[in-house]
């Protein structure tokens, strides 16, 4: 069901270790082809076709592009009041989180009437992508939205694929999210398509006056397959992304001492995302890897999403890895940089002290990664395919930029003048040193 790969007895680089861990193949430049053509034609097109675009990928030509504000109260009416009471904590704790995570200026003084200040200012304008494909995502409503308003972004669109089911709207529980969080700028608008709507704008409206249907944004954020992540590296420096974030996957790192139950539930926990969803174990108990692999058997087969979960367990992306030891498990995980990352080993909490590469860390038994992606707090858009080791997750640092304030007075700038002028003329720049003489 589950591949095996033995690395006991064997020292490896940490690039040898890339290569030799289990990781799902990414083709976004492949993808990329695919999507040109569609960000060239919604940019031309604008309205007209993102509905000729919903047709063709979601089966459904939306009535409405911009979600009416009818219908935020029908979903919020018709929320079941547990689903409502979970999103609501959900909010909470998340916001609790990322209002802590408010970046704080400084004011520096180098020298009387010397001062560097620095300020942490919001984008202006921000687009929220939320995917619909085989599941429904409010919590990457609230993980985005929540964000960026901590952030203090004055204007922030959600977008999220039409449904056929819904009347060419999206899925009732995003639009309720919505509603909680009091966003009313949402878009029935999916994929690659939404991507470009942001970065682009999109004229038109349902009476096509050829009035702007969505203004331009600066920063598009949000998960989604690999189409949304070329189309990502495509508008890249148009506007600013958080990542090109691929499919979902879990690294488990875990000793004798694991219940192989918690380690199995958890592997199949993120399999059911997707057929490509890589579940890895990096294990150095013998016994505890033939536990789980019995334990992954029943439960898989027992699941709803059966047929999803084994084909992503059994895919050349997931496996168990056999090391000699936690230490080697250590060098492995770090190598390996998983978008969520488990430690269910002895003394768990040093462990993962230990860990520099990882996108969240879920530590010991009762932290599993179910808890990250719904009410632990933290974000759960977080960096995948390796991405961990130079990128971070969504935060209100995705949204908010740092602007440098520096204030000299003239005494302050005449003392430095003559190591300016040196430095220029260094540089065989010798206009800038006069720039600062021509003050004196």
């Amino acid at each position: 069901m589950i591949n095996r790969l033995d690395l006991r007895g064997r020292s490896l680089s940490a690039r040898e270790l890339v290569e030799a861990l289990p990781r799902a193949e990414v083709r976004v430049e492949d993808a990329a082809e695919r999507v040109a053509p569609i960000i060239a034609a919604v940019r031309s097109r604008g309205a007209d076709e993102l509905r000729d675009l919903a047709e063709r990928f979601d089966g459904v030509r939306p009535h409405h592009l911009r979600v009416p504000a009818a219908a935020f109260e029908s979903a919020l009416a018709g929320l079941d009041p547990l689903v409502r009471e979970a999103i609501e904590e959900t909010i909470s704790r998340v916001r609790t989180v990322h209002r802590a995570q408010r970046p704080q200026g400084f004011v520096v003084d180098l020298a009387p009437g010397a001062q560097v200040r620095q300020r942490w200012v919001p984008v202006g304008r921000v687009g929220l992508y939320v995917p619909g494909g085989l599941a429904v995502y409010p919590s990457s409503v609230i993980m985005n939205v929540v964000a960026a308003q901590e952030a203090g972004v004055p204007s922030l669109a959600v977008a999220s694929p039409p449904q056929r089911e819904n009347d060419g709207l999206p899925h009732p529980t995003i639009l309720a999210a919505c509603a909680l969080l009091g966003v009313d700028e949402v878009y029935a608008v999916g994929g690659a398509q939404a991507v470009a709507m942001f970065a682009y704008g999109a004229r038109g409206t349902e009476e096509q006056d050829g009035a702007t249907l969505c203004e331009p944004v600066n920063v598009v954020t949000g998960p989604g397959n690999v189409y949304v992540a070329a189309a990502k590296r495509l508008v890249r420096g148009v506007v600013g992304i958080d990542a090109e974030a691929g499919t979902t996957e879990i690294a488990i790192l875990a000793d004798s001492t694991a219940h192989p139950d918690h380690v199995a539930a958890d592997l199949i926990s993120q399999a059911e995302h997707d057929p490509a969803a890589a579940s890895v174990l990096v294990t150095s108990s013998v016994e505890l890897a033939g536990a789980v692999e019995a334990r992954l058997k029943d439960r898989a087969e027992g699941t709803r999403h059966s047929d999803r979960v084994l084909q992503a367990l059994a895919g050349p992306q997931s496996a168990i890895v056999l090391v000699d030891s936690v230490e080697q498990g250590i060098e492995v995980v770090d190598a390996y940089g998983a978008e969520h990352l488990e430690i269910q080993t002895a003394d768990a909490a040093a462990v993962a002290e230990r860990i520099s590469n990882a996108g969240a860390i879920f530590v010991g038994a009762y932290s599993p990664v179910a808890l990250g992606d719904y009410m632990a707090g933290s974000n759960h858009v977080l960096p995948t395919g390796g991405c961990a080791h130079f990128a971070s997750g969504l935060g209100v640092h995705s949204f908010v930029k740092a602007v440098q304030v520096v204030e000299y007075t003239e005494q302050a700038l005449g003392q430095i003048s003559s190591k300016i002028v040196a430095f220029a003329n260094a540089e065989d720049l010798p206009a800038h040193g006069e720039a600062v003489q021509v003050r004196f």
